[in-house]
């Protein structure tokens, strides 16, 4: 649609009342099929594909590579996607009915977690925007149950008199108020 849609956009000669008919032609033309799809199991495996195993233990397995129309190139593309750069980190490779890879490695590729290794940590909390362009932002204040003054006192103690001279201010119980200013720098090119 949005081929249509942009060839309708960028040539003015053509007339706009057969690419809005060709658009619901094709919004119904997929309606229908969809609807085919989700009513009839049948139909949905003629149209699209169930999901299937593309590798095994680090062996690519071609007859269902075949039989989706898969190659080995696309294969090891959707691999490097994945990180993966040697196949036989693979346990199994599935390529799902939407296009896209599912790998699960073998247990001796697996990276560490600090749950393997028995170490406690803290869950990390998102920082809340308390001032954003030199403007105090009072949705994230009264979530965060603190004043309006209380973050102009924190701000002053850091050493700015005044909100207008900071871009961001975020807020986390475990730091604080963490100020970025404004910074006063010229136009910086970055060389190719």
């Amino acid at each position: 649609m949005g081929a249509v849609v942009g060839a309708d956009i960028a040539d003015p000669n053509i007339e706009h009342l057969p690419t809005a008919y060709a658009i619901v032609i094709l919004a119904l033309f997929q309606f229908t099929v969809n609807k085919f799809i989700i009513k009839n199991r049948k139909f949905a495996r003629l149209i699209t594909f169930e999901p299937t195993l593309v590798m095994e233990n680090g062996i690519f397995l071609v007859k269902n590579m075949r039989k989706i129309r898969y190659t080995i190139e696309e294969i090891l593309m959707l691999l490097r996607e994945k990180d993966i750069f040697n196949y036989n980190e693979v346990l199994y490779a599935i390529v799902e009915s939407n296009g896209k890879l599912t790998v699960l490695k073998k247990a001796e590729h697996h990276p560490i977690t600090v749950g393997d290794m028995n170490i406690e940590v803290k869950e990390k909390e998102i920082p809340y925007v308390v001032i954003i362009e030199g403007n105090l932002d009072y949705p994230s204040i009264e979530r965060l149950k603190i004043s309006p003054q209380w973050v102009r006192d924190e701000v002053k103690t850091q050493g700015y008199g005044d909100l207008s001279t900071i871009f961001l201010a975020t807020y986390t119980k475990e730091k604080g108020i963490s100020i970025v200013p404004y910074q006063e720098q010229g136009h910086i090119n970055i060389q190719h």
